[in-house]
């Protein structure tokens, strides 16, 4: 039996991972803590390694993932169009695969049996973690503090995490919380928890921290010129930029102009409904204007193949099947379905609104000679609408026949 007590724990350098830290590393615990950059706003880098070390740590490892996390997690999002329950972008949901599959790589490199998350025991990250895990490394021992009662018991709040830290020199900044929690990365910022848990409590003003009140936003339109090729978008108004870089371009004009705040009601996987607050500019422009590329660029059926499995694949994203074999499938098709759709979506923001105003494409199917109701170039003969019409009333025509069997009254 092995005696490796070697474990990779998810690691933001805050007070809860701060004392998981001391708290796994007073368990025997070799702790090597992964901070995992996906756009968050950080404080000193240098000193969040120092702090995790004089927490028990034995190294602190930054992992830059920017430029991956949006070409390889955010685009493909982007590109399925993939909304869950209709409304949320799935911000936070598509970042638990990627930190988790670093800290896989980190346990590999390092030689650690275990890994670890501060994930709560009531939400969907402890899910969205640890199937990641066991899907990348199947062998892999799992700790999950905030479903050990011999933790959780001991902290029921943050104040007895205050008082731990304080106790055992752990270097925390031992403020008042804000009476809701958040989480940050280059798709959204998400805010949950304490005073948003009444569903009829209004966001206070000042919770906001990527957009402005849409009230608040210049009173003008601002016009907007994104390009793709192939489903990605390349550049912002003529001008080319790495994945990352256009992201944050596009979270900055839209956070600007006040798009893209969802106030929502979700049901998540673990079984209760929960209320998330979102904030997702550029995201939300992303998706905007792709819907517009492809409906120039992409044929009907498959738009519409794309839409009838779009809700089952923002629900393995949101459930933590990023690495699933039918996840693995969707991706691929949908990653086909994008070869052509390339060219140029014009939009206007104006408070919170963002409107397609043009759009353009050297694939492009639409044919205005054919679609013109004042030109007629003999490609399309009005006359055969009759029989296309007939031919589709044939089973309508047979429902009402049957009406004296319970069928055919509307």
């Amino acid at each position: 039996m092995s005696n490796n007590k070697k474990m990779v724990l998810a690691y933001s350098g805050g007070l809860d991972t701060s004392v998981l830290v001391h708290w796994l590393s007073n368990r025997g615990y070799e702790v090597y803590g992964l901070l995992v950059n996906l756009g968050q706003k950080v404080e000193n880098l240098d000193a969040i390694k120092e702090k995790g070390k004089k927490s028990g740590a034995m190294e602190v490892v930054v992992d830059d993932v920017r430029e991956e996390f949006v070409r390889d997690y955010i685009f493909p999002l982007i590109q399925a169009n993939a909304l869950y329950e209709g409304t949320y972008l799935l911000g936070t949901s598509i970042a638990r695969p990627l930190i988790a599959k670093r800290q896989i790589d980190l346990a590999e490199k390092v030689g650690a049996d275990y890994v670890a998350h501060g994930a709560t025991g009531k939400g969907n990250d402890q899910v969205r973690f640890e199937l990641t895990y066991y899907a990348l490394k199947p062998d892999i021992k799992v700790v999950a503090p905030w479903r050990d009662p011999a933790f959780f018991q001991k902290f029921p709040g943050r104040k007895e995490l205050i008082q731990y830290a304080e106790e055992n020199g752990i270097p925390v900044k031992a403020t008042a919380s804000k009476p809701w929690s958040s989480d940050e990365n280059l798709m959204h910022i998400s805010f949950e928890a304490g005073i948003l848990e009444d569903p009829w409590m209004k966001p206070p003003a000042d919770m906001f921290e990527l957009s402005r009140s849409p009230k608040d936003a210049p009173d003008k339109t601002t016009e907007l010129l994104i390009e793709f090729e192939d489903g990605n978008p390349k550049k912002v108004d003529g001008k080319a930029l790495s994945p990352a870089a256009l992201l944050s371009r596009l979270n900055e004009i839209g956070g600007e102009n006040g798009i893209g705040r969802v106030d929502m009601v979700e049901s998540r996987f673990v079984g209760m409904k929960s209320r998330g607050v979102y904030e997702t500019p550029g995201g939300t422009i992303l998706h905007i204007a792709h819907r517009a590329m492809e409906s120039i660029t992409l044929d009907r059926e498959v738009i519409h193949l794309k839409d009838s499995l779009m809700p089952r694949f923002a629900r393995l994203v949101y459930n933590g099947f990023w690495f699933s074999p039918e996840a693995r499938v969707l991706k691929a098709m949908i990653a086909e379905s994008q070869k052509g759709v390339s060219g140029e979506v014009r939009l206007e923001l104006y408070k919170g609104n963002c409107m397609v105003t043009g759009r353009r494409s050297p694939n492009s199917l639409y044919d205005a000679d054919i679609a013109s109701m004042d030109k007629d170039e003999g490609r399309y003969d009005p006359t055969n609408a009759t029989g296309f019409i007939n031919i589709n009333a044939i089973p309508l025509k047979a429902q009402k026949k049957m009406k004296g069997q319970g069928r055919g009254e509307y």
